[in-house]
């Protein structure tokens, strides 16, 4: 086993644009190493995004079903969206819930950040815990269409089992609230 020093840090020497989307960039830097030596990396910088698991006061989970170009394949999820220039992960969460479900929240609470995408992109997603729901105005963006519905709790688990949930931030959602559930975080 190699013996670590202590020092894993990488600089930035150089950074170009490989690639500008309308939202998407892909970045390439020349970095030096810890060994001194240098190297390419390669990444998607990302605004941000905030997740959202929405509980009904009767302990049903708001989820979404919606269908995800990349893996040609429609996903069950908690709603999220990214953060918008000078908004924060609050503000985001309030947004993205009520476009997308047509809810609004008494309670907010934050639960953590995750990273789901450390080897190519600098995305967090902020996770917060919406209670005392109440039915407001779905407002989708254009290009959005995704179905709303109830679930709960033990049925979300066991689809996750299943391998019928596999979003990994709706999986990290469910198991942070499995935990509050049991009173254990």
């Amino acid at each position: 086993m190699k013996k670590l020093t202590g020092k894993l840090e990488e600089k930035k020497l150089k950074s170009d644009v490989v690639y500008q989307g309308s939202f998407l960039k892909v970045l390439r830097d020349q970095v030096e190493l810890p060994d001194g030596k240098t190297g390419t990396r390669e990444y998607i910088p990302h605004p941000g995004a905030a997740m959202i698991i929405p509980i009904t006061d009767q302990g049903q989970l708001v989820m979404i079903k919606q269908y995800r170009y990349a893996v040609q394949k429609t996903f069950i999820e908690f709603p999220a969206g990214k953060i918008d220039p000078g908004e924060d992960t609050l503000q985001t969460a309030k947004r993205e819930l009520e476009e997308e479900t047509g809810l609004i929240a008494k309670e907010y609470k934050f639960l953590t950040t995750i990273h789901p995408v450390i080897g190519y992109s600098n995305e967090k997603i902020e996770l917060y815990l919406a209670r005392g729901l109440s039915a407001t105005k779905q407002r989708l963006d254009h290009e959005e269409f995704l179905d709303v519905f109830e679930i709960p709790f033990n049925d979300a688990m066991e689809k996750m089992r299943a391998g019928e949930i596999t979003d990994v931030k709706t999986m990290v959602g469910l198991f942070w609230y499995n935990q509050i559930l049991n009173a254990k975080w």
